[in-house]
């Protein structure tokens, strides 16, 4: 498995910004309910969005290696008004600035603390780049707008990065949902019908006892989830029912509701 490159997370995290930037800008209603996380508000989730960028920014920039609260993060708690879409843009496009340009300087090797054991600013570019594709999927449903194909090249990182973070939870938090995750001689086959044949977009999942195994190809497998890159990768994450339009599960449908319900950070 081959990262992309430092520049490519940091060109898009700034266009996955810029996206949810839009949606503000469209005239959504920042009351209305996040369907994908129904204790969110559309505001309550771009304030979340900022607040992550806002601290990520703070761990990189001063090469933390240590959690850090996020309300050290200069500017996290976001406007102080609520409802004020033109406030909340400007913030939410200064928290993209920010921690873009540290990311950049700091390169993809600095010392910066994170929860995975990954102490690299590298680490955060990936995972605020993941973060902000599917958190622009939770607002474009939000506010009832059609969400952009992701780049297969970033879609397809994004979906091995969702593999990583199960094994990891599985490692740290025995006792957590992803423990339920064991069924041996059994199998998970993503597929994507759109992607160039260079990206390599399919997936086979395998849960033996001693935890989830996976690896990039076209195999066999007891269910099979096939659509666009896109629609694949947000199914995946559940922000797309499996059975929405360009979608398939072919084989063991209940095998593919058990990971989407137990695969979680914990």
């Amino acid at each position: 498995m081959t990262l992309l490159a430092h520049d490519r997370y940091c060109d898009e995290i700034s266009r996955q910004v810029g996206q949810l930037r839009a949606v503000l800008s469209s005239g959504a209603d920042l009351s209305a309910t996040v369907p994908t996380c129904p204790d969110w508000s559309l505001e309550d989730l771009v304030r979340h969005v900022g607040r992550a960028l806002r601290w990520v920014e703070l761990i990189v920039r001063t090469r933390a290696e240590e959690d850090v609260p996020v309300d050290r993060a200069p500017g996290s708690a976001g406007p102080d008004e609520r409802g004020d879409s033109a406030a909340l843009e400007a913030w939410l496009a200064e928290s993209g600035v920010m921690v873009v340009g540290v990311l950049r300087e700091a390169g993809p090797d600095a010392q910066a603390w994170s929860w995975a054991g990954i102490h690299t600013a590298g680490f955060w570019a990936r995972r605020m780049t993941h973060e902000l594709v599917v958190h622009g999927a939770d607002a474009a449903l939000a506010a009832g707008r059609p969400f952009d194909p992701v780049d297969a090249d970033v879609a397809a990182d994004a979906v091995d990065e969702w593999l990583e973070i199960v094994q990891f939870v599985q490692r740290v938090l025995p006792d957590g949902p992803t423990k339920e995750l064991r069924a041996p001689g059994r199998s998970i086959h993503l597929h994507a019908t759109d992607a160039p044949a260079d990206v390599g977009a399919e997936w086979l999942i395998e849960l033996p006892d001693d935890g989830v195994t996976w690896r990039r190809g076209h195999e066999k497998a007891t269910v099979a989830l096939r659509g666009p890159l896109t629609d694949v990768l947000l199914a995946f994450y559940r922000r797309l029912p499996p059975d929405s339009p360009g979608l398939q599960v072919i084989g063991d449908r209940e095998l593919l509701e058990l990971w989407l319900e137990k695969a979680t950070f914990g």
